[in-house]
C-alpha cells in the first residue's frame, strides 16, 4: 500500500468521524447541514473548524442551577414560586389574561415567577442609564451584583469601578462578574485594582490558549446589576463610553440602546441568575438568603407592574429566549414591533413573523442601516426579501448604530434584553431579556420605536428585489453559513 492511499483512507475515517460528531452532536438541523458542507468541501480546515467552534457544550450542560443544597427547601420554593405566580394571574389585568400562555410557558420551563407590584422604568442610552445606575450603587446598603459582557477601562468604566471600590470600603458585599473575552481590557488593570480593594471579582468562563477558539462559544452576553434585592439593571447597554451620546463630541458614531430599570420582586429571578453564575465561576459559593431574596411582603411601590424574566443558555435544557419570542409573536392580534441589531433567525422565527404579517398583523422589523460585521450583515439581507414578500416592513436606522434589543407586541407587552435575534444568542450564549406585561410600558416602547423609525429608511421591496443579483448571490452565500456565525 503506498503513503497516498494510506492518506487518502485516513482522511475518509476522518472525516465519516467527523460527519458523525456533527450529525449526533449538533442540535439544529441548518447548524448540522453547515458543519457537515463546510467539513467535506474544505478539506482539513473544515474539520478543524468544527473542532474549535462547534463542539456542543450544550448537551453536557456547563453547569447546575441548583442553589439549594437541601431538596425539600428546593421543592417549597419551586412550589411557592408557582403558588405566588398563580395568585399574581389571578390578580392581574386584561394584559396578563391575554398573555396566559407566554406567562404559564416561562412558568413551566425555567420556575420564572410572573411578579407583580414591580416599578419599571426604559432607559434609552447609555446617558440615561448610568446615572441612575451610579445612584442605585451610592444607594446599596448590603450588597452590589454586577455582571457585564462588555466592560471597558475607559472613563465610565474607571467611574462605576472606583464606586465600587468605595461601597467596598464602605462594607458593602460588591460581587462582580466579567466575560473573559467581552471584558479582556479591564483583566491587567482595573480588575487587579479591584480585587486589591476589596470587590470580589470572577472572570466567567476563563479562555485558555488551548480552549481558546471553543470557548469563544460560550459568552456570557448577560448585562445584569442587582442592588440590595430590590433594584435591578437589565438590557443592552453594556459598561463603555461608546453608549453615551455627548453633545460635545460630534465625531462620535450615535449609539441607539434601550435599557431597563426594575425594581419589586421581579428584580429576584435577575438575582437567581446572577448568584447561578457566580457559583459557577468563583470559588466563593453564595446560597439564598433573606438579603439576596428579601420577603415579597418587604416590597413595596407606587407601580404594579407585571414582570417575568426569561433567560437562557448552555445551562438550560430549552431554548427559552426563541421559545418566549415565539409565542409573544403567536399571541399578537394587531402589531408586533422588534428592534434588534443582528438578524440571523432560524426557520421557526422567520416563518412565525411571515405567517403573523400574513394574517393582518402589522410587522415593523428595525435593524441597522451599517452593521459592525459585514459577513452578519450580508446574511442578515438575505431573509429581508422573504419578509417583504409577505407584506413585514424592514426598516434600516442611519442615525448611528441600532444596538437596542426589543419587541413591543400590541402595546400591551414589552420585551427588553441582551438577545439578538440570530443562532448565537438563541443556541450558545448566556442571555436574559425581561417581559413587561403592561400597557403603559408597551405604549412607551412602542413610541420609542416609531420615533426611530424618523431616523430609518424603509426597504422598498420592488426596489429591494432588482439589486444586482451579485449581491443577492453574495447575501445568499452568506446565508449559507449564518448558523456558524
Amino acid at each position: 500500500m503506498n503513503w497516498l492511499l494510506l492518506y487518502e483512507i485516513s482522511y475518509l475515517l476522518m472525516l465519516i468521524f467527523v460527519c458523525f460528531r456533527i450529525i449526533t452532536d449538533t442540535r439544529t438541523t441548518n447548524k448540522a447541514l453547515s458543519y457537515l458542507l463546510f467539513a467535506v468541501f474544505v478539506p482539513f480546515f473544515g474539520m478543524i473548524f468544527y473542532f474549535l467552534f462547534g463542539i456542543n457544550y450544550r448537551k453536557k450542560k456547563m453547569y447546575s442551577k441548583k442553589l439549594y443544597e437541601n431538596d425539600d427547601l428546593a421543592n417549597k420554593m419551586r412550589v411557592d414560586i408557582y403558588k405566588y405566580s398563580k395568585q399574581t394571574f389571578n390578580e392581574c389585568d386584561a394584559t396578563v389574561q391575554g398573555n396566559k400562555e407566554l406567562a404559564q410557558m416561562l412558568l413551566k420551563d425555567t420556575t420564572s415567577p410572573l411578579t407583580a407590584n414591580n416599578s419599571v422604568k426604559l432607559l434609552l442610552n447609555g446617558e440615561s442609564k448610568f446615572p441612575e445606575v451610579l445612584q442605585a450603587m451610592r444607594d446599596a446598603k448590603h450588597h452590589i451584583h454586577i455582571e457585564y459582557y462588555i466592560y471597558e477601562d475607559d472613563e465610565i468604566g474607571r467611574e462605576i469601578g472606583e464606586l465600587m471600590i468605595q461601597k467596598a470600603r464602605e462594607g458593602v458585599d460588591v460581587r462582580f462578574i466579567y466575560d473573559d473575552f467581552g471584558s479582556r481590557t479591564i483583566r491587567k488593570k482595573l480588575v487587579p485594582r479591584l480585587k486589591a480593594n476589596g470587590v470580589n471579582a470572577f472572570t466567567f468562563f476563563k479562555i485558555y490558549f488551548i480552549l481558546f477558539a471553543n470557548r469563544l462559544n460560550y459568552r456570557n452576553h448577560r448585562k445584569i446589576i442587582v442592588v440590595d434585592g430590590h433594584t435591578a439593571f437589565m438590557g443592552g447597554i453594556n459598561v463603555s463610553d461608546r453608549y453615551i451620546n455627548r453633545a460635545a463630541n460630534t465625531n462620535k458614531l450615535f449609539w441607539r440602546d434601550t435599557h431597563l430599570r426594575i425594581d419589586g420582586p421581579g428584580v429576584q429571578y435577575l438575582q437567581y441568575l446572577f448568584i447561578c453564575d457566580w457559583n459557577f465561576c468563583s470559588d466563593k459559593r453564595l446560597q439564598p438568603n433573606k438579603y439576596f431574596f428579601p420577603p415579597l411582603s418587604k416590597y413595596s411601590s407606587k407601580d404594579d407592574k407585571v414582570v417575568q424574566i426569561a433567560a437562557s443558555g448552555p445551562d438550560s435544557e430549552t431554548p427559552s429566549i426563541l421559545f418566549s419570542l415565539l409565542k409573544a409573536i403567536n399571541l399578537a392580534t394587531k402589531e408586533i414591533l422588534i428592534s434588534t441589531p443582528y438578524f440571523i433567525p432560524g426557520d421557526g422565527l422567520i416563518e412565525a413573523l411571515m405567517i403573523a404579517s400574513l394574517s393582518g398583523i402589522s410587522v415593523k422589523l428595525l435593524v441597522p442601516g451599517k452593521s459592525d460585521s459585514l459577513l452578519v450583515n450580508a446574511a442578515a439581507r438575505s431573509f429581508y426579501k422573504d419578509l417583504l414578500r409577505t407584506g413585514v416592513e424592514v426598516y434600516l436606522y442611519k442615525k448611528g448604530f441600532l444596538h437596542a434589543k426589543t419587541m413591543a407586541a400590541d402595546r400591551k407587552i414589552a420585551i427588553v434584553g441582551t438577545a439578538n435575534m440570530d443562532y448565537r444568542s438563541f443556541d450558545l450564549n448566556f442571555e436574559v431579556n425581561a417581559i413587561v406585561y403592561d400597557p403603559e410600558i408597551a405604549n412607551q416602547l412602542s413610541d420609542i420605536f416609531y420615533a426611530d423609525l424618523e431616523d430609518a429608511e424603509r426597504i422598498d421591496p420592488v426596489r429591494w428585489d432588482h439589486r444586482p443579483k451579485l449581491k443577492q448571490l453574495l447575501e445568499k452565500t452568506a446565508r449559507l453559513v449564518s448558523p456558524l456565525l
